[in-house]
């Protein structure tokens, strides 16, 4: 970012310590006007550094996926409602899978009322927010703990997800092409994502408005292989033709995030 003014390169350090920054938040710190802001943040959207979300931005990746705690910070409101959304649609006496994602994890949460379930989970998180409650049975996949995000990977994880059939999977993803290519950072958890749709009856996608357009290098699957996307606004209209075409039910809770 050498060739940034400085404003703009200590925006872009800003964004990579917390994942997002807002137009509030940095017309005070730098004590210029929210228009001024939106023009830097305009700036280095075309530069391609950051991507465009309701009242700021967020740090782009191509490549890489953002730490864990920025990512637990982006669109938090809106990950809660989809993730109460979610959860809404698991019956109880049933069974699931749920991968890593924070926002996979708001649907652990908001899934603290239900009874005689039955949850295999590769995410640690998930694992310590049901294992409290008597009448959620959960299992732990079996396999290396990613130290980033507490996610288990690996060949052992996708083996012993096949043992399984469930009801439903409910699957987060790091992106999603306009073309509904699923698409995540690290080819191992996408093995385990993969046995994890296949060995479902039903799967459930959540997936909150900043995922779509993102770039991410390893292909999960296409949003055919889905019954269900639940996320706060599907803002491509192009995506939400095919998911029409596709037969997949679409559950908006309301909320976008847009610049």
């Amino acid at each position: 970012m050498q060739d940034l003014p400085r404003r703009l390169a200590e925006i872009v350090t800003l964004a990579r310590e917390s994942g997002r920054v807002t137009v509030d938040e940095l017309s005070q710190r730098f004590a210029v006007s929210p228009q001024t802001i939106r023009r830097d943040l305009n700036e280095l959207c075309d530069r391609g550094v950051l991507n465009r979300m309701h009242g700021g931005a967020v740090i782009a990746s191509g490549i890489e996926n953002l730490a864990y705690d920025a990512r637990r910070l982006l669109a938090r409101e809106a990950k809660a409602r989809i993730g109460a959304a979610a959860a809404a649609l698991i019956p109880n006496d049933s069974s699931l899978f749920i991968n890593i994602g924070t926002t996979t994890e708001e649907v652990a949460r908001a899934l603290a009322r239900h009874h005689g379930l039955l949850v295999i989970t590769n995410n640690l998180h998930v694992a310590a927010e049901l294992y409290r409650h008597q009448a959620i049975e959960v299992i732990l996949a079996g396999g290396v703990v990613r130290r980033s995000d507490g996610g288990i990977i690996g060949a052992t994880a996708v083996e012993m997800i096949h043992h399984f059939r469930v009801d439903t999977a409910v699957i987060g993803t790091s992106a999603i092409e306009h073309d509904g290519s699923l698409l995540d950072f690290d080819l191992r958890e996408v093995r385990v994502s993969r046995a994890i749709i296949e060995n479902a009856r039903r799967v459930v996608l959540v997936a909150d408005s900043g995922k779509f357009g993102r770039a991410a290098p390893v292909r999960i699957a296409h949003i055919r292989e889905v019954d269900t996307l639940v996320t706060d606004r599907l803002p491509d209209p192009a995506l939400a033709e095919l998911c029409r075409a596709e037969g997949v039910e679409v559950v908006e809770t309301g909320g976008g995030e847009e610049l």
